[in-house]
Formats: C-alpha cells, sequence, structure tokens
C-alpha cells in the first residue's frame, strides 16, 4: 500500500526502493514507512547565528581631529591660569600691594622755591612742571587735586622722604617728585626707588649781568670763581679739578641770595631749574650753557614701595605711547617751553618725554591698562 509523502517542510527526501532479490516489496514498504516516521521526528536546525559587526577601522583623521581639540583645550586651561594666577601683577593687585587704596590724601615732597619746576608763591598756589607731574600721577592713582598734599623738601631729604610742612614740622611723604636725578649712586642707597625718567635736562650757570661776568660756555671759565649748587645735587660732582670754590646750600633760594648779594660769583644746577629764574627776571640774570654731555634723568622716588613704582611707570607709559594723553605735553609747554623766549638760545630742558617701557604688568581680558 503507497504511503503519501511528509509535508513537514523538514522532511528530507527519500529514495523509493525497488524490491530486490533479498526481500519482498513488503518488506520494503515497511522499511519505507519506518524511514519517513524517523524524518518526520528529526528536530529543527538550530536558529542562524545573529550578524556581528566587524570592529571598526583605526580613523587617523578622527584621532588627529581628537588631538587638536585636546591641544586647544589645554592651551586655553594653561592661558585662563596665566591670566588670573600666573605672570606679573595685575593693577588691582598691585594698589593692594602698594596700599593706594587706603590712603585719603595723597602726601609728595616737592621743591618750593624753584620757579618753573616746582614753587609755592606767597598765597600758598603751587606751579611747575614737576608739579604738573606730580598731579598727573595722582589723577591716574585716583586721587582729586585736592586730595594731594604738597610739601617743600631740602635737597638732602628726597633720599629720607622726609619734608617740612608750614609750621616747620617734618612730613613723611609717599612719593618725592623734586627734580631728582636718577643716578647709580642714589638708587643703590636703601629705601630708594627711582621711576623710570620723566624728564631729561643738563648742568647750566647763572651770573649776575651788573657783574659783567667774562662770558661762560665751559667749566675752565669758572676757574678760581665761588660758586653756589645745591647740596647733595649731581652737579657739586662738575667741578672737581678745575680750581673752582663750591659753596653747597640746601635751597636754591639761598643760592640765589648769595649771588644777589655778591657772595659768589656764579650759581650752577640744573638748566631746567635757572631757566624759571632768568624767565622771571631776565634783566638781571644771564644764563650759560656749559655744553657738558651729561644728561640729568628726573625719576620719582617712591622709597621701597615697588608696587607703587609700577604704577607711577604705568601712568609715564600711558602718557608717552596714547597719542590722546595730552598731559605732559601740556606741563612741558606751560611750564617750560614758555622760558625760551628769555633764555634765548641757552637749551632748558628735552621738548618731548623720555621714552618709558611697558612696565611688567598683567592685563585682564575685560581691562585697557596701557590704553
Amino acid at each position: 500500500m503507497a504511503v503519501p509523502e511528509s509535508s513537514s517542510r523538514f522532511a528530507w527526501p527519500l529514495r523509493r526502493r525497488m524490491p530486490g532479490p533479498d526481500g519482498s516489496a513488503e518488506d520494503i514498504a515497511v522499511q519505507d514507512v519506518a524511514e519517513r516516521e524517523a524524518a518526520d521526528r528529526q528536530l529543527p536546525p538550530p536558529e542562524p547565528e545573529p550578524l556581528v559587526d566587524p570592529p571598526p577601522r583605526f580613523n587617523l583623521a578622527m584621532f588627529r581631529l581628537a588631538a587638536l581639540g585636546l591641544a586647544l583645550v589645554l592651551a586655553l586651561a594653561l592661558a585662563v591660569v596665566r591670566v588670573f594666577v600666573g605672570g606679573p601683577p595685575s593693577v588691582a593687585e598691585l594698589r593692594a600691594e602698594s596700599g593706594v587704596d587706603t590712603w585719603t590724601v595723597l602726601p609728595i615732597g616737592v621743591k618750593d622755591d624753584q620757579p618753573g619746576v616746582a614753587f609755592r608763591d606767597k598765597n600758598g598756589v603751587w606751579s611747575g612742571f614737576d608739579i604738573d607731574v606730580a598731579y598727573m600721577i595722582a589723577e591716574d592713582l585716583g586721587f582729586r587735586r585736592d586730595d594731594v598734599r604738597f610739601y617743600g623738601m631740602e635737597s638732602e631729604d628726597r633720599l629720607r622722604m622726609q619734608a617740612v610742612d608750614l609750621a616747620g614740622k617734618r612730613v613723611p611723604v609717599k612719593m618725592v617728585i623734586a627734580s631728582f636725578s636718577i643716578t647709580a649712586e642714589r638708587e643703590a642707597e636703601p629705601g630708594v626707588t627711582f621711576s623710570q625718567p620723566y624728564l631729561f635736562t643738563e648742568q647750566s650757570v647763572l651770573t649776575l649781568t651788573k657783574s659783567k661776568h667774562r662770558a661762560v660756555s665751559t667749566l675752565r671759565d669758572l676757574k678760581g670763581d665761588r660758586v653756589c649748587s645745591l647740596s647733595t645735587a649731581t652737579s657739586v660732582k662738575a667741578f672737581v679739578g678745575y680750581d673752582i670754590d663750591v659753596i653747597s646750600r640746601n635751597r636754591m633760594r639761598e643760592c640765589i641770595a648769595d649771588l644777589r648779594n655778591g657772595d659768589v660769583d656764579a650759581v650752577s644746577t640744573d638748566a631746567a631749574i635757572l631757566a624759571g629764574f632768568k624767565d622771571r627776571f631776565p634783566s638781571e640774570f644771564q644764563h650759560w650753557d656749559l655744553g657738558l654731555e651729561k644728561t640729568e634723568a628726573y625719576g620719582v622716588n617712591v622709597g621701597d614701595n615697588l608696587a607703587l613704582k609700577k604704577l607711577v611707570d604705568l601712568t609715564l607709559y600711558r602718557s608717552y605711547t596714547d597719542p590722546a594723553d595730552s598731559r605732559w605735553e601740556s606741563a612741558y609747554q606751560s611750564n617750560l617751553q614758555s622760558e625760551t623766549a628769555n633764555n634765548k638760545t641757552t637749551p632748558i630742558a628735552v621738548a618731548q618725554q623720555p621714552r618709558v617701557s611697558r612696565p611688567a604688568i598683567r592685563e585682564l581680558p575685560w581691562e585697557d591698562v596701557f590704553g
């Protein structure tokens, strides 16, 4: 009897056997049925293995991009650290270190008897180039003109930063702006710190017109003369070896009094100082150029306050580099340039602010420190 093929989709095709010599047709049929039943009982084949994505290939371009991004992040972090932590101090730090923000007034030691440089008249009004420079610095430090206190001082007290008030009482000052020349010897003194220079001038000589002193063009023309100069002034050293009798005074008005009284034949000091007397008394004095090569560079002495020095240098730097800042030029025009007519060919000072190097001060991103 014929058996239908299994309808299972897992059934394997079976070969139909023909009766052979060794078995009957019935035996062969029984054998076929048994084989098909065995095929139907076979388990389904296992599920196919899931597909797995192959490992990604190494992308050199992406690696370089990531490395560049990391480098930029590190550079930015380093820049932030330098701006806010490392490097030179900021203006705020300098103000805190110098103590400026705790001062209610600003006491400054100046000369009081040098017309054109620093002079106090009988009404108590201060004028002169040093006075205007002092106001310029005070303004940048945050002081109004009414907050500035000027005190006259003798030459020997400029190193000590000790001035004298109108009652004769000694007064310590925060800075000295008193026609004070920068020298290596003075900078070596303890408690002396100069700013960068704010004026260049040179040494000259003043004589009385009525004395009919011979023309002076070199120090040799003063041979045998009695010459008055300020004590501790750099001018005194120039007379060594010229057979000149030097008389030292602490104040310029004392030298001028000696000259007028005939006690000395001449007065010698910085041309910027003597030019003021020639300008105010043009017929009384003769102003002579000595032709010396040495330049006198005026600086601000801030004592041992190094933070204050940087703040003063910052004012001088901005004044020098900022075309819109004409305060120095105005001070020179009104005090020194105005004296050139009466002083004729005798040089007074260099009519240009000395070059100022940029002070080491950290400028924060939102600041415009250097102008």
